[in-house]
């Protein structure tokens, strides 16, 4: 009884360790992209390397089409290198992946009122905030609902692409709606899948690296609940 009482103590420390971590290089990651983004989204000089503006009409430059797809570059790099690529070379990727994150979010202070996006970033922050404790402390196992938010990101990605080519407002709306739930949902259940994760990890270097991997995911999480809020809530110009 007190060994199995002294692992369990054991698992609980390193898995609030690990997730110390994890919300620690997500944090920074946040700071990162935010600065970026205000940077390119606030100076026109900035915005104009990677868009043009004729008429009603905005196109990408060169630059503009590396930087929308570049942070799909990073994540596959680190997904499938977090057991190859040296340490400093993960950090610097992941970093520069929020960087980059933060330019190809610049767009927003075109299409949006600056205190609107100010809003619906705190907004998210609480629901984001809410959901992670509420993964974190809950004893039910959120695996099988998991799954289902999954499946559900799986169906939205096929409407957007639907969509993208119907251009419904009523679509997009519902579309949005769905994102938030999904989104919100995903947080609560990555949040305590990254916990039972850290109570396993009794090499630090290895917790170090899936911290990393454990603050993408949450990290995507984030974002992604931000824009579809910021579609349902933002003011636009």
């Amino acid at each position: 009884m007190q060994t199995n009482t002294t692992s369990t103590d054991a698992g609980a420390v390193a898995s609030r360790t690990f997730m110390a971590q994890v919300f620690g290089w997500m944090s920074g990651a946040l700071v990162i992209t935010a600065i970026t983004s205000s940077l390119f989204g606030l100076y026109p000089d900035l915005m104009d390397l990677m868009y043009t503006i004729e008429g009603n009409y905005i196109t990408r430059t060169p630059l503009g089409w590396i930087v929308m797809f570049a942070p799909f570059a990073f994540i596959l790099l680190l997904s499938f290198g977090v057991n190859k690529l040296p340490m400093p070379l993960m950090i610097g990727s992941f970093l520069l992946f929020s960087g980059v994150m933060g330019m190809s979010l610049g767009y927003i202070f075109m299409f949006y009122e600056m205190g609107s996006i100010v809003t619906t970033f705190l907004v998210t922050a609480g629901m984001f905030g809410t959901m992670a404790v509420m993964g974190f402390i809950t004893k039910a196992d959120l695996s099988g609902f998991g799954r289902i938010m999954m499946m559900g990101l799986m169906g939205l990605c096929i409407a957007m692409l639907v969509n993208f080519f119907m251009g419904s407002q009523m679509m997009d709306y519902v579309i949005s709606f769905l994102g938030v739930a999904i989104f919100t949902g995903l947080t609560a259940y990555d949040v305590q899948k990254l916990k039972q994760l850290g109570a396993t990890q009794t090499d630090s270097e290895s917790a170090a690296r899936y911290s990393i991997m454990g603050a993408l995911t949450l990290y995507l999480d984030f974002i992604n609940l931000f824009l579809f809020l910021l579609r349902l809530l933002g003011n636009r110009k």
